[in-house]
């Protein structure tokens, strides 16, 4: 039995920094972090660019309900140079699905883009995060 591949292993260590409120306050580490085309779509549905994103960060104004704490991160190369992140956060009470796609690049790997989409707990029982196991119809 193999490993998750490399990249997928850089990517969650990229992904965990990224939670970090140090490298959250550092335009210099979010900088080693983000692709230069970076963007994001937050909990709200907005849409964010690098430069607009790492100022927000850095200057504490960021919108968000505070500290991240990730749960059930998990990740699959798509192709080369290409990985695909799930993972869920909470903080706060308030909970979101995470999709991130990290980029290799000479810099080595850098999150290229990454959406979020609230949720609350339901009694009943719920889907495990990532892409769906079935394939496509069609």
């Amino acid at each position: 039995m193999t490993g998750p591949a490399p990249g997928v292993d850089a990517a969650i260590e990229g992904e965990l920094r990224l939670l970090d409120p140090l490298v959250r306050a550092s335009a210099d580490l979010l900088d080693q972090v983000l692709h230069p085309d970076y963007r994001e779509v937050d909990t709200t549905g907005r849409h964010w660019d690098r430069d607009t994103i790492i100022d927000l960060l850095v200057s504490g104004r960021a919108p968000g309900p505070g500290r991240l704490t990730a749960s059930r991160m998990r990740g699959v190369h798509l192709a080369d140079g290409l990985v695909h992140l799930t993972f869920d956060t909470e903080a706060r009470n308030k909970r979101a699905h995470r999709s991130s796609l990290w980029r290799l690049t000479r810099a080595g790997w850098l999150l290229y883009y990454h959406q979020a989409t609230p949720f609350e707990l339901s009694p009943g029982p719920s889907a495990a995060p990532g892409p769906p196991t079935g394939r496509p119809s069609g």
